[in-house]
C-alpha cells in the first residue's frame, strides 16, 4: 500500500501544484512546468495501479447487496461528464467542474462495491481531491458559463459514453469484475 499512497501523493501535488504555489510553476516556464506536471501525473496513475494491484484485501465494510446497478449508472455518468469539456452541448454551459464531477462520481461509484482498506484510500482520497480542487477553484476563479450549446452534441456523447462504457466494462471482465452482476464477492 506505500506504494499506491505515494501514487497519491504525487497525483495530489501534481493536480494542486498550479492552484497552491502558481508563481513556482511560472518561474519553471510554460512548457517546463507542464512536462513536470505531466512526468508527475504519469507516474502516479502508474505507481496507484501497481500499488492497488500489490495491496492486501482487508475488509472494512460488507458492500449492500446489488451496489452494482447503481454503480454501473454512476459510471455512466461520470464517463458521460468526462467528455462533456470536449463538447459543445448543453450540459457543459450547465456544469463548471463536469472532469472534477465525474471523479467524486467515479469515486463513490467505486467505494460503493468495494469495501476494503485498499479501495477506500485509493477512491476516497481521488474523490476528495477532486472536491478539494473544485473548492480551490471556485475560490480562484468566477465562472462565466458558456453559451449553452446543441443537443445534438450532447446526443453523440451519450453514443461515445455508450461505447466507452462497453470497453471499460469489457476490461472489467477481462480482469475478472464483472460490472453487471449486480453484487460482487
Amino acid at each position: 500500500m506505500p506504494v499506491m499512497i505515494l501514487g497519491l501523493v504525487l497525483w495530489t501535488a501534481a493536480h494542486l501544484f498550479k492552484r497552491v504555489a502558481p508563481g513556482l510553476r511560472w518561474r519553471l516556464g510554460e512548457m517546463p512546468g507542464k512536462m513536470v506536471v505531466s512526468v508527475l501525473v504519469i507516474a502516479s496513475v502508474a505507481l496507484m495501479v501497481v500499488g492497488y494491484r500489490r495491496a492486501e484485501t482487508e475488509a472494512i465494510y460488507e458492500p449492500l447487496a446489488g451496489m452494482g446497478h447503481l454503480n454501473n449508472l454512476l459510471m455512466l455518468a461520470s464517463v458521460f461528464l468526462i467528455g462533456v469539456p470536449h463538447s459543445k452541448g448543453v450540459v457543459r454551459s450547465r456544469i463548471r467542474h463536469p472532469m472534477l464531477v465525474a471523479v467524486i462520481l467515479w469515486a463513490i461509484a467505486h467505494l460503493l462495491v468495494n469495501g476494503d482498506l485498499a479501495s477506500i484510500v485509493l477512491f476516497g482520497t481521488l474523490g476528495i481531491w477532486a472536491v478539494a480542487s473544485i473548492v480551490l477553484i471556485n475560490a480562484q476563479q468566477d465562472w462565466a458559463a458558456p453559451a449553452p450549446g446543441r443537443i445534438r452534441s450532447d446526443a453523440i456523447g451519450v453514443a461515445i459514453t455508450l461505447a466507452v462504457y462497453a470497453i471499460i466494462a469489457a476490461i472489467h471482465i477481462w480482469l475478472g469484475h464483472n460490472p453487471f452482476l449486480g453484487t460482487y464477492p
